[in-house]
This record gives structure tokens, C-alpha cells and sequence, in this order.
């Protein structure tokens, strides 16, 4: 890395080159170097000649947007490196695909190719970091290059970190809320980036998806609470959870790119406690609250002992498995409502409604999905890609609201929102707990217990899906932190008779994608996939999220105009993007993939096939019996079975070899996984 700080500090660099071909960018660079006497000015139409025939016989674009040209000429003193960034990337034949946008020129008398080996392999290793060739392309100056570099080089001399030990957020203190601790030190120095990180067109393409992405699901879980629990909670309370709770979250929690909202376990425990509370003749909101407060307390005390240490028990196997139900929880339930269009609906409006209903949906999603990979698109350019794609599920959700309106003789299904802000039910917001029998004050912390097992192993895993290696977060988790804020919140719901809400997976990982900088990376004897490079790390989507939320309950009316059909398309649309990533979904495709045309993933090329069908059959049986206690009458113990996920993998230890579940389950993709091509 020596003589690439160097050239930076002598200013060998250009940045954002306005160049379409290699003679221009060839005869700038070398111009540059002779300018400031890293070459002799005389040889310099013979070392753009050799850098042009070296070309011409092979191209120097390795892969992930970076060239390596070089020429070695006699006459040249010491070998010297310059580095290049182009405003616009240009295709120069890379093996990858990927047009090329940053150029490492290597010149030096002949014999120093040698010395240029270490400086090749340390620019590869270099380029293959994903926060560098990030930072790399952002820089305005050569101050912020070399910062940039430092960062690399200082996070790759750390120490490496034993795979058996956990990631730093989940060492156990020992002390008193010393996890609480440690979190706040290590988020507060980030509070302030948090808001100016969130100045970005980035976050108001964001803001405005994931405004309609957390509403669609309040209401709708709202709705359905509201006939689970007789009208004592319903879509008001949850829009107001939703965004006091949202916008409280935002402000003080750890990690603020977790989004707060319903999820079914837990409207499924609501429906279990409402019919445990009519069948014993029990006032259900003031034993709810009971319920909640125990909960809370439990939760707080977890917080402060460092319980959210045991996540480090939990892997890829249970995380991909969790993940995967919540994403076809949303597919399900998006497809379930367009067949009950077509299965319920009055004849005189059957045909129209229904097709109409299933037409705007399939937009919803056909738009949202097809915008969204603009950025791999050859038209237009890069900015007005990005744009468009940040902006996707937002035009697509305006364009079949505009077309409903248009085609307004068709009588489709609302939005369920009242006309006016209120209780759903017409009671107080304040729950009188106290009417609540003594004996249920006690009992009370029984199905707490299961309520905070079940609070906590959602946020948790959630959280550790959302600080997941492969989404490049710098700023590091707040486990113990946020869990704290979650217990308290829950508490404060309790007492006002709202719905307790936690980390919703779906709406979390959305959240972080499209916060996302990205890049198209193909894989050897693979189809492209996109890899995340940066996220932008910010309170300020979160926030503005949540404030819009409150801000429907003043505009339920207009808020109604929106098609229920629009919203099952972007449940869909959410439902399948949540699944990009997850290796169980890429597993399981190998069954129906002839094997002769797998992917040269890591785990392919280290575990025997059947070892491989054999651990994604086993994720299968796990997911499927998760599926079928979460649709019984035993869906109370939801948050015991998914507790057992742990011990089930634990137990694979026994019929699996130590290297292959390694290669099975590990966090991240292996480097050699990832810097192939520079191979």
C-alpha cells in the first residue's frame, strides 16, 4: 500500500476524468506524471504508445470496475504508481461485465514488474472492499481519497477475530447493564451523522416507499386486530403506536434502520389473550395492559443483564429460516387476498372488480419491481437510473392510484381507515387497569413471559438480520439499547390500550435496501447478482416515516383513496425482494437447477451436493412446522418453537461435518468468495 499512499500524497491521482477511450485517459495521465516528474517528460509519447499496444493485445479491466494498465520502459527511473477515477465508466472488456471507472497505472523501468506484484495484489485486495471502492468514488479531494485509504488499511491490520468468538456487540459485560453501556458508547459519537447522513435524494425516495410500505400493513394489521379483539384495538391505535413509537424509536435508538410495526406473531398472541380473556369472563384491556407491563419489566431486566448475549447462539440457520417466513407471510397474505377478490364479491360487480383488482396489483408490483433494477439498465444516465430506481415502489404506487381514480365507474375495495381520529371502539385512551381482578395482576406474568420470549427473539433476530455483514454497516448494533427502548414502549402501549409493536422484518430489510448504494457483481459460472457497497446510516427516514404516519390520521379521508389492490401489490413486491440474499431461497432453487449449471458459489465448490440438499431440507422441516403452529390453536407457543431453532442447529453438529456447516453457515460469504476475480 506504500507507493499507492505515496502517489496519493504526491498528487498522482485524477479524479472524475472526463475521458471516453483509453488513448484520452492514457495521454492525461501521462501528461499528469511527467508534469510533476514521476516520468521523463521525453518518453512520454513511447509510454502512451506502450500502454496502448499492451491494450490492444489484452485488455487491463479485471473486474469490479477496476483496469490495471501498465508499461515498463527503459528510461524510466523507479517504478510509480497513479491512480485514476472517471466521471462516466466505460466498458474496456472486463470478464465481469462491468464497465471500468477506476484505472491504476503502473510505469517503471523494465525489471520492476516484480517490484509492482505486491502493489498488483495489494490493489486488488484493496478494490475488493466494498466500503473503499465506495468512498473511493465519492471523494472530492485527495485528502479524502487518502482518508479513505487509511480506513482500509487500518481495518484489515486488526486483529482477526476467532469464528467461535462473537461479534463485539453480543460479548457478555459481566456488569451491571454493561451491554447498555458499551451501546451507548459506541452509537452516541455517531448521532450527529446520523441526521446529516440523511441529507441524500436517497432518503426521500426512501421515506416516501417505506411510508406506504409501513402503512399498508398498519391498517391492514389493524384492521384484523380490531375483529380479533371486538373493536377494543384497531387500525386507530395502531396508526397511533405506529407513530409515537416510530418516531420515539428513531430519536433514541441504537440502530434506527429497524422500522416498529405489527407483525403477525404478535397480532396472533393479541387473538389468543382477547379469546383466553372472554372465555374466563375477564375484562380484556385491563388485563392486556397487565400482561404488557409485566412484559416490559421483563424485557428491561433482560436489557440490563445482558440477555441479548444469547443472539450470539443464533446463525445464518435460524436467521434465514425467521427471515423466510416473514417474507412469505407477506406473499401469502398478498396472494390470499386477491383469490378472496375473486371468491367473494357480489355478481353484478364480479367481473369488473376482480380483474380490475388483480390488473392494479400486478402493476403495482410489475412497475415497483422493473423501476427498482433501473440501475442495471444501459438507458439513461447513472444518476437518473438511481433516482428511478429509489423512487420505483412510490411511481409505481401513484401511477395504479391514478388509473383507479381513472377508471372510477368500478366500485374497488379502501382502504379500512375511519373518517375521524378516535378509538376504534369509542372507549377512553387511558385502560383502567385497576379493574382488572388482583389474582389477574399476578397471573398475568404467565402468558407475559411468552409475550417477552416472543418480543424478544423478533427484535432480535430482526436486529441481526438488519446488522448483517453482507449490508456493510459501519456505525455499528445497539442490541441492549434498542431492546430497552422497545420495553418501555411496549409498557407506555400497555397503559393506553395500544398494540405492542417490535422490529418488523420485512419493513426493516426494505428499509436497509433501499438506503442502499449498490453494484451488479457476476460470479464465476453464475448469473449477476447485486451486492450492497454502502448504506446510508441516518434517523432522518425513520423519522420522517413515522411522522408521516401521524400525519394520516389527520387525512384518513384522502389516505382512502388508495386501493386496497395497490397495497396487496406492494405487499407482494416487498414480500419478494425481502427473499434477494437469502442463501436458504438460493438453495432451495438447486432442486429444480440442472447440475451441471449450478452457481460456483462458496459452498458448492467446498460441500458435497447431498450434504447441501440434505441442511436446506432440514431449514425446510423448521420452516414449515414455524408455518403450521403459526396457523394452529396452539400459535401461542410460536415464540417456544422458534426458540428451539437453536438447539436444532446445535444438534446438526452431530450428523453434519465441522467444515461443511461452515461453509453452510457462515456469516459472511469466504474472501476468496468474493475477490475471485482478481485471481
Amino acid at each position: 500500500m506504500q507507493l499507492l499512499a505515496h502517489a496519493i500524497d504526491e498528487g498522482r491521482y485524477i479524479l472524475d476524468l472526463a475521458a471516453r477511450d483509453m488513448p484520452t485517459i492514457c495521454r492525461a495521465v501521462v501528461d499528469q506524471m511527467a508534469e510533476k516528474s514521476a516520468i521523463p517528460s521525453e518518453l512520454s509519447e513511447q509510454i502512451v504508445d506502450a500502454l496502448l499496444a499492451r491494450e490492444e493485445q489484452m485488455s487491463t479491466a479485471i473486474g469490479h470496475a477496476v483496469a490495471i494498465p501498465h508499461a515498463y520502459i527503459v528510461g524510466c527511473t523507479e517504478p510509480v504508481i497513479a491512480f485514476v477515477r472517471l466521471s462516466k465508466p466505460i466498458n474496456l472488456g472486463a470478464p465481469d461485465g462491468i464497465p471500468t471507472r477506476f484505472l491504476y497505472f503502473l510505469l517503471g523501468p523494465p525489471g520492476s514488474a516484480e517490484k509492482h506484484l505486491d502493489a498488483l495484489a495489494n490493489i486488488a485486495r484493496l478494490m475488493a472492499g466494498d466500503e473503499f471502492r465506495y468512498d473511493a468514488g465519492r471523494a472530492k479531494n485527495g485528502q479524502e481519497l487518502r482518508e479513505a485509504l487509511n480506513r482500509f488499511i487500518e481495518s484489515t491490520s486488526r486483529k482477526p477475530v476467532s469464528i467461535d468468538r462473537p461479534a463485539p456487540e453480543l460479548e457478555y459485560t459481566g456488569r451491571f447493564a454493561g451491554g447498555l453501556f458499551a451501546d451507548l458508547q459506541r452509537r452516541l459519537p455517531f448521532y450527529v451523522s446520523d441526521f446529516r447522513d440523511g441529507l441524500h435524494s436517497k432518503c426521500l425516495g426512501s421515506t416516501m416507499f417505506l411510508f406506504f410500505a409501513c402503512l399498508a400493513p398498519a391498517i391492514t394489521f389493524g384492521g384484523v386486530m380490531a375483529v380479533q379483539t371486538d373493536g377494543n384495538i384497531g387500525v386507530v391505535e395502531m396508526l397511533t403506536a405506529s407513530a409515537i413509537c416510530g418516531t420515539l424509536y428513531a430519536l433514541l435508538a441504537g440502530q434506527p434502520l429497524i422500522i416498529l410495526g405489527g407483525t403477525g406473531p404478535l397480532l396472533v398472541f393479541t387473538a389468543v389473550l382477547y379469546r383466553l380473556c372472554d372465555d374466563m369472563k375477564i375484562p380484556f384491556l385491563p388485563a392486556y395492559a397487565w400482561v404488557g407491563l409485566w412484559s416490559a419489566g421483563m424485557l428491561v431486566v433482560m436489557a440490563i443483564t445482558d440477555a441479548s448475549c444469547l443472539m450470539r447462539y443464533f446463525t445464518r440457520f435460524t436467521d434465514e429460516i425467521f427471515a423466510a417466513l416473514i417474507s412469505l407471510i407477506f406473499i401469502y397474505e398478498a396472494i390470499k387476498s386477491l383469490v378472496h377478490t375473486f371468491g367473494d364479491l357480489e355478481v353484478h360487480k364480479h367481473h369488473d372488480t376482480a380483474l380490475l383488482t388483480l390488473l392494479l396489483a400486478m402493476g403495482t408490483f410489475y412497475i415497483a419491481m422493473t423501476l427498482s433494477r433501473m440501475r442495471k439498465s444501459r438507458y439513461l444516465r447513472p444518476k437518473i437510473r438511481e433516482f428511478i430506481a429509489d423512487f420505483g415502489p412510490t411511481i409505481a404506487m401513484a401511477a395504479m392510484t391514478l388509473i383507479a381514480v381513472w377508471l372510477n365507474e368500478v366500485d374497488l375495495d379502501i382502504l379500512a381507515a375511519p373518517d375521524k381520529f378516535g378509538t376504534t371502539s369509542g372507549r377512553s385512551w387511558l385502560v383502567s387497569i385497576f379493574d382488572a381482578p388482583m389474582w389477574v395482576r399476578w397471573a398475568a406474568a404467565g402468558p407475559a413471559a411468552l409475550a417477552t420470549l416472543l418480543i424478544f427473539l423478533d427484535q432480535s433476530i430482526t436486529a441481526r438480520l438488519v446488522n448483517s455483514s453482507d449490508h456493510k454497516l459501519r456505525k455499528g448494533a445497539a442490541y441492549h439499547l434498542d431492546l430497552i427502548i422497545v420495553g418501555i414502549l411496549i409498557g407506555v402501549c400497555s397503559v393506553f390500550g395500544l398494540p405492542w409493536l417490535v422490529a418488523a422484518t420485512v419493513r426493516s430489510l426494505n428499509h436497509v435496501r433501499s438506503l442502499a448504494t449498490t453494484e451488479e457483481v457476476t460470479k464465476r459460472g453464475s448469473e449477476s447478482q447485486e451486492r450492497i457497497l454502502h448504506v446510508r446510516e441516518t434517523r432522518v427516514t425513520g423519522l420522517a416515516i413515522h411522522v408521516l404516519i401521524g400525519c394520516s390520521l389527520l387525512m384518513l379521508s384522502a389516505i382512502k383513496a388508495i386501493p386496497m389492490a395497490v397495497l396487496y401489490g406492494l405487499f407482494l413486491f416487498m414480500g419478494i425482494v425481502s427473499m434477494s440474499g437469502n442463501q436458504f431461497f438460493e438453495r432451495l432453487r438447486l432442486w429444480a437447477m440442472d447440475p451441471t449449471l449450478y452457481p460456483t458459489t462458496h459452498y458448492i465448490r467446498r460441500v458435497p451436493l447431498w450434504t447441501i440438499h440434505k441442511f436446506t431440507l432440514l431449514q425446510l422441516v423448521c420452516l414449515i412446522a414455524l408455518w403450521v403452529v403459526k396457523a394452529s390453536a396452539w400459535a401461542i407457543a410460536f415464540p417456544i418453537l422458534i426458540a428451539v431453532l437453536v438447539p436444532i442447529r446445535l444438534f446438526a453438529d452431530k450428523f453434519f461435518d465441522a467444515q461443511h456447516l461452515l461453509a453452510l453457515d457462515a456469516e459472511e460469504e469466504p474472501e476468496d468468495e468474493e475477490t475471485h476475480w482478481a485471481a
